[in-house]
């Protein structure tokens, strides 16, 4: 066999396989870049160059095969888990609980739609399986299932390509579907776009607590003699006091700095928690602290040695050990004042005031080195992915259950990377990971993955759809996709009169779908659609994996 042919046909060969999924990812990668009215499959493209290679029979080694698979489905997950960990358990609050709910509702009612469509067309466990994954656009849901057919499962190589099969004919109309619900919704409630931008934009300035900063002058006589600790005391948290003015004089505000009528303090906090501040002390004065003279220096220091990371502040004490005051906290984009019993994450950026020489100390203290932020931890990824695996192997028996659930492969490691992601240290572990290596994994693992799927089921997709299957299992798949979405949000709008940009948001996060949120923030031209589909990724994503296996052991009564 000359060099071209053995390369490309021998299919044993560790250059074949390097070939084939290279030659899949790229190519998929470039149609996923055309875009159509609008939309284009992004990565999501990389399925059908997979499934056109495996077509021509360009497959690979069934052990390679599966780790490749298997390993970029991990990767996937993890950096999925990673990127959301830091808002999973803050997404029920406000809000959140509603659009979880509603994303339960569509989630439960595409399942119960699936388990109608197998019972009444007499459909196998892995055509079913593979179009509900399909229709809800979720390939770690598809991984779990067909993790849990190779387990409970003998004849797995045949359910396995069923499942991949019917995964990929159902899954165009599982993006289509969903921003067809978009613009079905938008023309039936005359929806304008602009207004809705408005309405939302006004409501989150008032959930926003923008920190603010004023002087006050001291005039109530009960504070007379207090220390600055003893008024903190009373005012109790969120408000940081910073400076105290006497006779001409600024002073760090100390917890022993003493108060007396005149004295004026600078204050930073919410525009309620100042006001609360000014009842108790007295009169908003006109001076600016910040504006005379004085040795105090403001600074910004980022959070980068490892030693104080998972630290409270109380433990750190930076204002007894190094003389400065932590201002205010910038944490993914959010800011807020410093509490007692707040603990610091890598990368935090604080603002403290002090002296040039306290601050000095304090910034060594903390670390402040930006090119640790974009250096990535190599060693937590592969724990935290050596934990993930250990979960998700972890068998656990769930009542009237014939055997136990697994998390699996997807499941596993994506709860361990929720965890690391939400507490930021877990030991020695830190998983602070920068956006772009975030993205990198998570892109390079989801590419891995579905070209090992198009690869593998490419041979028999024309076969499938030549002899009149396939197209039925369209039409499953749009039933799947469409009636959920359409009915929950019709009831969103209805009855909890949700804004159209949350709305938009939840039907794409409820799907963990990428390609429709793109269109969502495009048509709306806001980052609203965005905040909805973080809000309910994680849950959805985790009752898709569990779902799938569930099904697949339910199955076995069938």
């Amino acid at each position: 066999m000359t060099w071209p042919l053995s390369l490309i046909q021998d299919s044993s060969s560790i250059p074949h396989a390097v070939l084939a999924i290279s030659l899949a990812i790229s190519i998929g990668l470039a149609i996923g870049h055309i875009r159509i009215l609008g939309v284009s499959l992004g990565v999501g493209g990389v399925l059908f160059s997979g499934l056109l290679l495996g077509h021509f029979k360009m497959s690979i080694e069934k052990e390679v095969f599966e780790f490749i698979r298997e390993f970029g489905l991990i990767l996937f997950v993890y950096a999925i888990g990673l990127q959301v960990g830091p808002g999973f358990f803050s997404s029920f609050r406000r809000q959140g609980l509603t659009l979880n709910l509603l994303a339960t509702a569509i989630v439960l009612g595409g399942t119960c739609i699936a388990v109608i469509i197998a019972l009444t067309a007499n459909l196998d466990i892995s055509t079913i399986i593979g179009i509900l994954s399909g229709a809800v656009t979720n390939t770690p849901g598809l991984g779990a299932a067909q993790q849990a057919l190779k387990d409970f499962y003998s004849n797995t190589t045949n359910n396995l390509e069923l499942v991949g099969l019917a995964y990929a004919v159902s899954y165009p109309f599982g993006i289509v579907g969903i921003i067809l619900t978009m613009i079905i919704i938008k023309k039936l409630f005359k929806i304008d776009i602009a207004k809705e931008a408005e309405s939302f934009s006004l409501l989150e300035n008032k959930r926003k607590d923008q920190l603010l900063t004023k002087d006050f002058e001291i005039t109530n006589p009960n504070l007379q003699g207090k220390t600055v600790k003893e008024l903190i005391d009373i005012i109790g948290s969120g408000v940081v006091i910073t400076r105290v003015y006497n006779d001409g004089q600024q002073e760090l505000a100390k917890g022993e700095a003493k108060l007396r009528l005149g004295s004026v303090i600078h204050a930073i906090g919410s525009a309620k928690r100042l006001e609360d501040l000014r009842i108790i002390v007295g009169l908003e004065s006109k001076i600016d602290l910040p504006s005379l003279p004085s040795p105090i220096n403001v600074t910004t220091v980022l959070v980068t040695k490892k030693e104080v990371v998972g630290k409270h502040l109380t433990e750190l004490d930076l204002i007894n050990k190094y003389g400065v005051i932590i201002t205010r906290i910038a944490r993914s984009g959010i800011e807020f004042t410093p509490t007692k019993n707040l603990t610091l994450q890598f990368a935090d950026r604080l603002k403290i005031v002090g002296d040039s020489e306290s601050i000095q100390i304090a910034t060594e203290e903390l670390g402040n080195s930006a090119e640790e932020l974009d250096r990535p931890q190599i060693i937590p990824i592969f724990v935290g992915i050596a934990l993930g695996v250990i979960v998700g192997t972890m068998p656990i028996a769930i009542p009237t259950m014939p055997a136990p659930v697994k998390l699996g492969l997807a499941g596993g490691p994506l709860i361990v990377a929720l965890i690391l992601g939400s507490l930021g240290k877990v030991g020695p572990i830190l998983s602070y990971m920068p956006t772009p290596a975030k993205m990198l994994l998570r892109e390079f693992g989801i590419a891995l993955f579905l070209a090992c799927v198009g690869l593998k089921s490419g041979e028999h997709l024309f076969k499938i759809l030549s002899n009149g299957d396939g197209f039925k299992w369209m039409l499953y798949g749009s039933l799947i996709t469409f009636i959920p979405l359409f009915v929950v949000a019709i009831g969103a709008r209805l009855f909890k009169k949700m804004n159209y940009l949350t709305l938009c948001g939840l039907l794409s996060g409820s799907m963990t779908d990428p390609p429709a949120l793109a269109f969502a923030t495009q048509i709306t031209k806001h980052d609203a659609p965005s905040i909805s589909y973080a809000t309910v990724y994680p849950l959805t994503m985790l009752l898709r994996v569990v779902i799938a296996q569930i099904l697949v052991i339910m199955a076995i009564r069938w």
